[in-house]
């Protein structure tokens, strides 16, 4: 079965990348730009996972995830944002809302790889990502 990955940035260059990067292994992709385009997408098909950039137009990412998790609590979310957050930070105030954190310059390939790991089977997800 197709796992379902959802993505959210108001870049579209970000998430044709994201497309290309994660259609290309096999995963099936939904993807908005606005939190009314996220919640239409998760209401027409529940994603295993969801990538968000923090900064959304008009919008906060944190605000969507507080919004989504509501509804799924169990679907990892990874936060991908151009906005750098230490480790403290991150355990303190963003571990209960987001599942993984990636900075939009660190390589696809860490992003792939936590990607992979939150949905494989049996797999603990870990607070922060970004050097995997």
């Amino acid at each position: 079965m197709t796992q379902n990955i959802l993505t959210i940035d108001d870049e579209e260059v970000i998430l044709s990348l994201l497309r290309e990067l994660f259609e290309k292994e096999g995963y099936s992709i939904a993807q908005a730009s606005t939190p009314r385009e996220a919640k239409a997408a998760i209401a027409a098909k529940t994603p295993d996972l969801i990538i968000t950039d923090l900064q959304l137009a008009n919008s906060d990412g944190l605000e969507l995830v507080g919004s989504i998790r509501q509804d799924l609590p169990d679907v990892p979310v990874i936060l991908l944002t151009g906005v750098y957050f230490d480790e403290q930070t991150i355990d303190e105030k963003l571990s209960t809302k987001i599942t993984a954190y990636h900075n939009k310059t660190a390589p696809l390939e860490a992003l792939l790889k936590t990607v992979r790991k939150l949905l494989s089977a049996d797999e603990s997800p870990t607070a922060s990502a970004e050097d995997q």
